[in-house]
């Protein structure tokens, strides 16, 4: 209903009760259901923020509904909120985003209701666990749960079981990153780094070629693997994300530092293959590119050969998509959440592309070069936008059966920075 409103600067409008039933707790500008407030000055951030205040409410964030708790969309959430307090200039996004750590601390970080293990999923006492919540990995926080030791892998079923993902770490790590940076809290990045050598360690394998593999699924308990194979960007997500760990913390370090993971997938991702026809894959190898061209900025060695290396594959994979025309199907036939990966990944493009006309020295020519072909797909952020913000694309099973995930990732694709941006201060 909000999204076919003209929205413009200092506009009045009204807000609906589901909204202030999650603006209300934080301290926001909201009074009684009905009653007009000032609209936000920017109107992409005004949309992501009724995006983001319907998603707490819904998912017990702030309000009396049972909370409901999934690890990649909460990972977006978090850096949604933090992205609105600095779009905002309001601190009360910055308590929400350190709330819902807590919250899928709680929750995801504990066995299930319906587990007869009780506690921390890492096995330690309630004061340890309190102290190092992210010591046994995160659970997934599917519907089901997780297959039993002896009970034969249906793969269809699997998909609705709980477990530990890498991939679904790996973005609760950088969650947990920019809240660090945008909190002045070092206890958040000492639980990333803590989740980063806990994740590492239980998901790769050694191999008779001496090369290590990760397992794409794991246990509740880290003990054994529930799906075996290896996900295409697994490595590469750890060596990224343990590098950006590690030029975020504050010296002297505390806690893990990370050099063993970082060799471990070193040696996993070269030679690395990693073109995609897949949206949000593509959407990832450009998020992935674009944070460690800034690691400079955090005083980290460049990898000019790996950004290349990533624009590469996402311009073949990008290229291949656009011709498939998956882009001008109906919507019933389209998954929302992998397009707006697409989006989110081609705004960190648009930074790319900003830095590199701002100091042309800081991008190889090669970098620069295939920027010049990525920037021709720009327009496609905008398109998929548009077509899920229309509210006759959002009514059919194909958004509602993901409606938590839409939500948060068309959010973030609207506010991109508190996710994108890695290297500038904090507010």
């Amino acid at each position: 209903m909000f999204f076919n409103m003209p929205f413009a600067n200092r506009r009045l409008f009204r807000v609906g009760p589901a909204v202030l039933a999650a603006l209300m707790p934080f301290g926001l500008d909201a009074a009684a259901p009905g009653t007009e407030v000032k609209a936000m000055s920017d109107a992409r951030t005004q949309k992501a923020a009724l995006l983001m205040a319907d998603f707490a409410d819904r998912t017990g964030l702030g309000s009396e509904r049972p909370a409901r708790r999934y690890l990649w969309t909460d990972a977006f959430a978090v850096c949604n909120f933090l992205g609105l307090a600095r779009a905002m200039g309001d601190p009360a996004y910055r308590r929400l985003a350190l709330q819902l750590i807590d919250q899928v601390h709680h929750s995801l970080g504990r066995h299930r209701a319906d587990d007869p293990r009780t506690g921390w999923i890492s096995g330690l006492d309630e004061p340890e666990g309190e102290a190092h919540p992210t010591r046994g990995g995160l659970r997934i926080g599917k519907p089901l749960p997780e297959r039993a030791a002896d009970e034969e892998l249906d793969e269809q079923l699997e998909w609705d079981r709980d477990g530990q993902y890498f991939h679904y770490l790996a973005q609760w790590m950088h969650a947990l990153n920019q809240a660090a940076r945008a909190t002045g809290r070092p206890q958040l990045s000492l639980w990333a780094r803590e989740l980063a050598e806990t994740a590492q360690t239980a998901f790769s394998y050694p191999t008779a070629t001496g090369r290590p593999r990760m397992y794409w699924k794991m246990s509740i308990d880290l003990s054994r693997p529930l799906v075996p194979s290896m996900g295409h960007h697994d490595p590469l997500d750890a060596y990224i994300i343990d590098r950006e760990l590690l030029a975020s913390a504050q010296r002297p370090l505390v806690g893990p530092s990370l050099a063993e993971p970082i060799h471990q997938a070193a040696s996993m991702i070269e030679g690395g293959e990693w073109a995609t026809p897949d949206p949000l894959g593509i959407g990832g190898l450009l998020w992935d590119a674009a944070r460690l061209q800034q690691l400079p900025q955090l005083g980290e060695p460049a990898e000019p050969d790996l950004v290349e290396a990533l624009l590469t594959a996402s311009l073949a994979g990008l290229e291949y998509y656009a011709r498939r025309e998956d882009l001008e199907q109906p919507a019933e036939y389209r998954l929302a959440f992998r397009e707006l990966g697409l989006a989110i990944g081609l705004h960190a493009v648009e930074r790319m592309v900003k830095a590199a006309q701002a100091d042309p020295t800081s991008m190889s020519p090669a970098i620069q070069a295939r920027l010049e072909g990525l920037e021709r797909h720009l327009p496609l952020a905008e398109h998929i936008e548009s077509f899920w913000l229309d509210p006759a694309n959002r009514q059919g099973d194909s958004w509602s059966e993901h409606r938590d995930i839409n939500d948060v990732m068309l959010a973030t694709s609207l506010v991109p920075d508190g996710f994108l941006d890695i290297a500038p201060p904090p507010p």
